[in-house]
Parts: C-alpha cells; sequence; structure tokens
C-alpha cells in the first residue's frame, strides 16, 4: 500500500496574508524578513526561531510559504525598494510635511 505524498501544504495555520502581504499568523512579521535573514545572514531554522522568537514550525511554513510565492514577494519587496528610494531622493531622509 503506498501513500500519497500531498500536493499542496495548508500552510494557513501559520501564514495570513494581510494587506496582500504573507505575515506569520498572529504577528505582524513579514514572510520576506524570514526570508532574507536566512539567505542573507545564511541562519539555521533555530536560529532565526530564536532571532524573531518563533517556534521552528513557524519558521518553516514561512520559508516553504517564500518558495512558492518567491516571485510575488520578492516583486512587492523590489517596489517597496524602489518607492522608499524615490521618497528618500525627494524628500533627503524627512517626511513629507516636515521642514
Amino acid at each position: 500500500m503506498s501513500t500519497a505524498t500531498p500536493q499542496t501544504i495548508d500552510l494557513s495555520k501559520y501564514i495570513e496574508v494581510r494587506d496582500g502581504r504573507a505575515n506569520v499568523r498572529g504577528r505582524r512579521l513579514p514572510v520576506a524578513f524570514i526570508a532574507v535573514a536566512e539567505r542573507e545572514r545564511q541562519l539555521s531554522i533555530a536560529e532565526l526561531a530564536y532571532d524573531f522568537t518563533l517556534s521552528e514550525e513557524q519558521v518553516l511554513a514561512a520559508l516553504l510559504y517564500y518558495r512558492e510565492h518567491k516571485e510575488v514577494i520578492d516583486a512587492q519587496d523590489a517596489a517597496d525598494a524602489a518607492e522608499s528610494d524615490e521618497m528618500h531622493r525627494k524628500y533627503g531622509g524627512k517626511m513629507p510635511g516636515q521642514s
């Protein structure tokens, strides 16, 4: 008897989409932050869990979600970075309305 491997895993226990952004459920912690920390700082699952005060299951779910939605999340981050650069160029680090 063979058991079938599911084609998709329901990550909704760990991940929620709020305002079009994937976050760890119950936290305002974007999945992208965890993925960037893993990639740039080369942290282990345990180190990521410690740094973000998450369970290892939450970290694994976030990383899996990121891998499944990488193009969308990376595009959102690139758009955010471009907008931030434009604001900095326009206002020189000052918030609009400040003198």
